[in-house]
């Protein structure tokens, strides 16, 4: 007798992240100019489906080609716009830092006084506490 043990296997797909596509300038102004030159009925959603387009796409090109705003047919950087540095932050930092350095270097030096007295007063010297 042949036992038969059945074999799992699992279909495993990773999907990848979704990435929002970019286009150049020169692939939109091609991509306008093709459409532009479609006369018959359908062309233009050929070339669409060909380039994996919407005509939403076409619409916003068109518009800032007609705007005459050749920066716009270029792809923008997302997010936040950097906020510009105020040279006044600048030097409010600069001071922080050095009132930070010269506290460590003040707190070391009062030890090390500290530390002086001690032995001073260890050691039997006079005038140890006649000083503070």
């Amino acid at each position: 007798m042949e036992t038969q043990v059945p074999v799992v296997v699992e279909d495993v797909q990773v999907a990848a992240k979704a990435r929002r596509r970019t286009y150049t300038a020169e692939y939109k102004r091609r991509i306008l100019k093709e459409a532009d030159a479609c006369t018959t009925a359908g062309a233009i959603g050929a070339l669409l489906r060909r380039e994996g387009l919407y005509s939403s796409h076409l619409v916003v090109w068109r518009r800032a080609r007609g705007r005459g705003e050749l920066s716009a047919l270029a792809p923008k950087k997302r997010g936040r716009k950097p906020m510009p540095v105020d040279p006044r932050d600048r030097k409010v930092t600069e001071l922080e830092r050095q009132l930070a350095e010269m506290t460590g270097r003040a707190e070391r030096a009062e030890a090390l006084v500290d530390a002086q007295k001690n032995l001073a007063a260890l050691l039997g010297r006079p005038g140890a506490s006649a000083r503070s």
